[in-house]
């Protein structure tokens, strides 16, 4: 400790040689609003905030929006499939699943209404201008939802006429399987038109054949006489077989984007957003491995039958919709800000595993709407006492989600719906009322005092399975509040040293899925429960941000978090049943490092060490002591960017973590279908300008064609060239 506080004192006493315009930028850290609810410089926000810029997020040639922030702390990005993977999640500050950390874009909400998942798909990684990133609790300010952290997509503004074309080809090299065939395509126009109005509006395009990532794994071993087929185990040692899959994992994607920012004065702005997401993936030539004696293929022994090898198709319709007015004043400013996100078409169908061939049969089709609407006033008042800065706001948030199944006599032809199998639905409302003081206890010394109430209702709860006892079903509406209290403290004991630390309280209201939603997969039903109560998690977290030499920083954070009613899925006979059956604690360590050069060129690195284990539940004794499903306990990154001219080189290692994903921890085995096991992976890319205009990419990912599985095999080394064109 001694000498980390004489490191301190030394590097404080050298002030920073001169920087060039990027990079001093960044040395005075960027200015940023999520954390406070307001402007503030990221350096001296009440928490702990990363920053991705408009120019990293190119350097890294993500493919999605959430990939650009695979390097930072205490952030795991769950993408197992590429831009394919339909559950892909953002976690933050290891509070598991995307349900527990908030997504915003522009200050939106975008987790849905059915299980608080968010769609990607159509945010366009060039349309966003940054990426901001606050750890740690935040229910004090943005209500449930806000757990792990908050994360918000910034739109990019443009400031003149502008033209992006973007296209490129791309698919496996090497022998592991890969995503084959992937086309790309980007348009977008934008312009300021006067002094006050500004859009862009944009288009994407995405489609590959994929690859055979859903295999047919067998508990039942194939008969005599058949071979082709490879011994294998599941997760947790048992003996199985994979005789088959069920063929390339095709995607398609299309995305569309409006936008407008209009400035009524200097300080009154308004801003419109609109754009729609529509993605379709399919399987393709289902293989079986068994072969005769005669070397014919084989599709049934036993009681494995041909449907077993078919996979089902599904897709996604989503629109986004949002208005902000701000208008920027001292001492009083106002935030409004209304937003939708409409999921108008959400199915799959799945092909009945005993009778369904490859040539038809009968089927299912499930579709799941959702919508939800999101309206917030905020107030920052005059000060009434010196050095203090009050902000009050309310907000209202509502939600519905619905699930309807369908029987298909010919799973081919979805449009052909049977009769009405199952559905579900219920409603969610959340009224919050928030306040917040800063205040100024020194030049250098700032406290920030948050409270916020919540109360939330659940209502119009129902389920019907026509034909069976006991249905239809409606469950009484019920109602219950939150407070989430937060006291953040940052002080600034020199130039370059920063010290911060925040404790708080926040919150999670089960979801649509987790009170309503009954499913049956085989024997085995999972059933949502009408009675669940709010989650919360308490936390606490102490770090330092130090600045050494010129463009040199590094920063690390210690946090504990003490989750409480945990929504949790336990088994009960043959059934697995939600409740609010845990407690849980988790401590770790977020650590990270960044050097600038002159002309743009860094290298970074970070890690991120996580303990969480459950301490308490009735439901399952058997997972007391063990760690929580879904977190990696250590993830680590590197990488970095050189700029030489009209040439951009880029590179990053990632290594996540195994994660467990029973709740005994059950799961030894690692490297087989269904496991989750450690992993290392990198990636690089170079970009070279051939003018002022035109450029020309190439990215492989996972250069060293490393072989996992994320569930599913994840994919194999790949290559993608892309030329863009920009005016």
């Amino acid at each position: 400790m001694k000498k980390v506080l004489a490191l301190i004192a030394l590097t404080s006493f050298f002030p920073p040689a001169a920087a060039p315009a990027r990079a001093a930028e960044v040395w005075a850290g960027e200015i940023v609003g999520i954390a406070a609810r307001g402007t503030a410089v990221s350096g001296l926000s009440p928490g702990a905030v990363s920053v991705v810029l408009k120019d990293e997020i190119e350097a890294r040639g993500a493919q999605t929006a959430d990939q650009a922030l695979n390097a930072l702390p205490g952030v795991f990005n769950r993408r197992g499939k590429g831009f394919m993977d339909t559950s892909s999640a953002l976690t933050l500050r290891g509070v598991p699943d995307q349900k527990r950390t908030l997504i915003l874009f522009d200050g939106v909400p975008m987790n849905d209404a059915y299980t608080g998942a968010v769609a990607y798909g159509g945010l366009q990684p060039e349309d966003i201008e940054r990426i901001e990133v606050a750890r740690g609790p935040f229910s004090g300010l943005y209500g449930g939802g806000a757990m792990g952290g908050v994360v918000n997509f910034v739109p990019r503004r443009p400031l003149k006429r502008e033209i992006t074309l973007k296209g490129g080809y791309g698919g496996r090299l090497g022998p592991s399987p890969a995503m084959e065939d992937l086309v790309k395509g980007y348009l977008s126009y934008g312009d300021r038109v006067g002094s006050r109005l500004s859009f862009l509006g944009s288009f994407g395009y995405k489609r590959t054949d994929g690859y055979p990532a859903d295999l047919n794994v067998q508990s039942a071993a194939p008969t005599a006489g058949l071979t082709g087929w490879e011994s294998t185990t599941s997760n947790t040692g048992a003996a199985r077989y994979i005789v088959g899959d069920k063929g390339n994992n095709g995607w398609k994607e299309l995305s569309g984007s409006l936008r407008a920012w209009y400035d009524l004065s200097g300080s009154d702005k308004l801003s419109f957003s609109f754009s729609r997401a529509a993605y379709d993936y399919f399987y393709k030539d289902p293989a079986t491995y068994l072969r005769d004696a005669s070397g014919a293929e084989v599709w049934t022994y036993g009681t494995v039958k041909e449907g077993t090898f078919l996979g089902g198709d599904g897709g996604r319709r989503q629109s986004s919709f949002s208005a902000v007015y701000e208008r920027a004043g001292d001492p009083c400013g106002l935030r409004v800000a209304f937003g939708l996100v409409d999921t108008d078409r959400s199915w799959y169908i799945t092909p009945e595993a005993a009778s369904a061939t490859r040539a038809g049969g009968p089927g299912k089709i499930a579709d799941t709407p959702a919508f939800s609407h999101n309206s917030e006033a905020q107030v920052k008042l005059p000060a009434l006492v010196p050095a203090n800065s009050l902000t009050v706001g309310a907000s209202f948030r509502f939600s519905r989600a619905g699930t309807e199944e369908r029987a298909l006599a010919d799973w081919l032809l979805p449009e052909e719906k049977g009769a009405v199998t199952y559905m579900s639905s219920g409603k969610n409302a959340d009224l919050g009322l928030y306040i917040q003081d800063e205040i100024a206890l020194h030049r250098s010394l700032t406290a920030w005092l948050s409270l916020r109430g919540d109360r939330w209702r659940t209502y119009d709860g129902m389920a019907d399975q026509p034909g069976t006892a006991g249905y239809p079903k409606t469950y009484a509406s019920r109602s219950d509040s939150a407070l989430s209290p937060k006291a953040s403290l940052v002080w600034s004991p020199a130039a370059r040293t920063t010290l911060r630390s925040s404790a708080g309280r926040s919150f999670r209201a089960p979801a649509v899925y987790e009170l309503y939603r009954t499913w049956t997969s085989g024997s085995v039903t999972y059933a949502g429960n009408p009675g669940l109560r709010p989650e919360t998690v308490v936390s606490w977290d102490f770090g330092v941000d130090q600045r050494l030499w010129w463009g040199a920083k590094v920063g690390a954070v210690y946090f504990e978090n003490r989750m409480k009613d945990l929504i949790y899925r336990y088994a009960s006979g043959s059934d697995r049943l939600y409740s609010n059956a845990g407690r849980a604690f988790g401590k770790g360590w977020e650590l990270e490092a960044e050097q600038l050069f002159e002309g743009g060129s860094r290298l970074y690195a970070s890690l991120t060490l996580n303990d969480a284990r459950i301490r308490e539940n009735a439901a399952s004794p058997a997972s007391v002591g063990k760690k929580l499903t879904y977190l990696p306990d250590k993830l680590w990154s590197f990488g970095g960017e050189l700029r030489a001219g009209r040439l951009t080189l880029s590179g990053s290692g990632r290594y996540v973590g195994k994660r467990w994903t029973t709740d005994a921890n059950t799961d030894i085995v690692d490297g087989v279908y269904g496991s989750r096991g450690a992993h290392f992976t990198a990636d690089a890319r170079a970009a070279y300008k051939l003018n002022d205009t035109v450029s020309l990419s190439l990215l492989s990912q996972n250069i060293f064609d490393k072989e996992y599985y994320d569930y599913y095999p994840a994919p194999g080394r790949s290559w993608f060239a892309e030329l863009a064109w920009k005016l």
